[in-house]
């Protein structure tokens, strides 16, 4: 057999459905041998958004999505998406093509040492030098993308390998099964809880990652102890439950931050400190139990006192069964900032003004994306106020980047959700900035006949740095944009176009959309001039005056 052809038949034994990438001239070989495959071959227009689509694929499946360039510069365009996987737990494997390997009449041409190249991003990056290890390359590589922690790995086939005769046979999917949380340590975490008066629950990013929600929803209703979310955890469960306090979308001096001074153990399932903080631990501060398929990193903010290592919902299910509920167990403190976070939340939803307030964009974009619809959010300030004020409903429906957090992948990502979903109503969601990096894969979704929604939200300016700068103390320079007539840009790639001109004009216009079918790019002009006067005062003083409140509540409690 060809070595090209076993490559097809070794991914086609990995339940390969999609492979995202362009092919070059040093990929002929395998592109031959996909022909006659069941594998769907789509074709991009820029390897870095294959590598978002695979990444997204894997992400929402569990199972390692494939992407595929040439050599050099090719190569070289994904490793923002290797990235993208590797910091954000995604299984993804990324094959890459080279110049022959036993014999070159090039010199040097183009060829980079890609596997190097790959060997920091990635989980494994590996050349094949023959033919006949093909099946035990490639059976190691999706078996190392898929174990936990999830991640990018790299394949790289040399020309003349590719076209090598081989006997070699396919190696099958071997059953696995991922192991259990020791009794010790859920033991140990049962009495931690038990002894705590004041426990909060945080759900992170690996419970998204398996379908963990159903146990932990369990665990919350039978404690009655209330949970907040990371941004990437957002969803596992329902976030209209009574006992939801919200998403830590900003480090500190939020409302939930006025909750967690007043825990003092935080039952942390399924975070990954490669996210950006959802707290700073203290010594003197809260305890941690730290509940998730590896053990912990260890670093100056988080130290946890306990580990529960294992399958996350077998480990909630191990703890719920085991634990009883506490009569010194008090959660009215986190009740009332519940009810401030529920205030804080409505303000601006009514909000007339346009360009459109942030506050009211995400109100409107929640009432009319039903339960089960995908949000792709690209990187912005938006992110923050969509992370905060949209309440997700089932998990993996608000997909956004809170690890290596790179702008463009918004786009690539809703494109990967709706080939997964095809039965899902599925928006991207992007500034004009990361829109415009990555906006020629409109093409793709309309070769592709998708029906999809994009939505541009439009300052003009590369926003949520504007906004940091401002917050310094710079002066405003460098970071405004001209952008091009987006209506016509969408219509220019076979696209249907649409700019609002009130705030009135968001959902009806969405509800066309979503009627219609087909790809629609909506431009909504946004206003972000209030962000710091919110996101940096408001809400810190708002959150300071809780926070005074609560201690005077709580020297009342202890002096009666």
């Amino acid at each position: 057999m060809k070595a090209s052809d076993l490559f097809v038949k070794a991914l086609e034994a990995e339940g390969v459905e999609y492979i995202f990438g362009i092919p070059g001239e040093e990929n002929l070989d395998l592109l031959n041998s996909l022909k006659d495959s069941h594998i769907k071959l789509i074709v991009t227009r820029h390897e870095q958004a294959a590598g978002f689509m695979a990444a997204t694929y894997g992400r929402l499946t569990g199972h390692a999505g494939v992407c595929l360039s040439t050599l050099g510069p090719g190569a070289t365009n994904l490793v923002t998406a290797a990235a993208y996987a590797n910091l954000g737990a995604m299984p993804m494997v990324m094959i890459t093509g080279q110049k022959p390997i036993k014999s070159s009449k090039q010199g040097q041409f183009q060829i980079i040492d890609v596997v190097d190249m790959m060997h920091p991003i990635t989980k494994y990056a590996c050349q094949i030098t023959s033919g006949h290890n093909i099946p035990a390359r490639i059976r190691e590589a999706f078996r190392i993308a898929k174990t936990e922690r999830p991640g990018a790995v790299h394949l790289e086939l040399p020309e003349d390998i590719a076209d090598e005769e081989t006997n070699s046979q396919v190696i099958e999917q071997s059953a696995h099964r991922r192991p259990l949380a020791e009794d010790k340590g859920v033991a140990t975490a049962v009495k931690m809880i038990e002894d705590a008066k004041h426990p909060l629950i945080l759900i992170g990013a690996a419970a998204n990652r398996k379908t963990a929600g159903k146990m932990i929803r369990q665990l919350i209703d039978q404690t009655g102890i209330p949970f907040f979310t990371t941004q990437m955890g957002k969803g596992v469960v329902d976030e209209r439950h009574h006992l939801y306090l919200g998403c830590a979308a900003l480090s500190d001096h939020d409302f939930v931050n006025a909750a967690l001074k007043r825990a003092d153990l935080i039952v942390n399932i399924g975070h990954d400190v490669v996210e950006k903080p959802p707290f700073f631990m203290k010594q003197d501060g809260f305890k941690v139990i730290h509940v998730n398929f590896t053990n912990a990193s260890v670093d100056p903010v988080y130290f946890p006192q306990a580990d529960v290592v294992g399958d996350i919902a077998n480990s909630v299910y191990q703890i719920k069964t085991k634990l009883q509920n506490q009569s010194h167990w008090k959660f009215g403190c986190f009740m009332e900032v519940k009810v401030h976070i529920d205030r804080n939340l409505a303000e601006g939803t009514q909000d007339n003004r346009f360009p459109v307030y942030p506050q009211r964009l995400v109100s409107d974009i929640r009432k009319v994306v039903p339960e089960t619809g995908v949000i792709a959010l690209d990187n912005g300030v938006y992110k923050i106020w969509f992370a905060r004020n949209f309440l997700a409903y089932h998990h993996n429906t608000v997909l956004l980047d809170n690890a290596l957090a790179t702008m463009g992948a918004g786009l690539p990502s809703a494109i990967a959700a709706k080939l997964v979903t095809p039965e899902a109503k599925v928006m991207a969601i992007c500034g004009d900035g990361g829109f415009m990096m990555n906006s020629q894969e409109l093409e793709t979704a309309v070769r592709l006949k998708l029906d999809l929604v994009v939505l541009i939200l439009n300052d003009n300016a590369f926003g949520m740095i504007r906004w940091k700068q401002a917050n310094m103390g710079f002066e405003d320079f460098g970071l405004k944009l001209n952008n091009p007539d987006f209506v016509l840009y969408a219509q220019s790639y076979g696209a249907y176009g649409h700019r609002v001109s009130s705030a009135d004009d968001v959902i009806p216009t969405v509800e066309k959309c979503y009627a219609q079918g087909g790809v629609h790019v909506i431009e909504v002009p946004i206003d972000y001039s209030d962000n710091d006067r919110i996101l940096n005062h408001e809400i810190r003083e708002q959150s300071d005056a809780l926070n005074e409140i609560l201690s005077k509540a709580e020297e009342r409690s202890i002096h009666a």
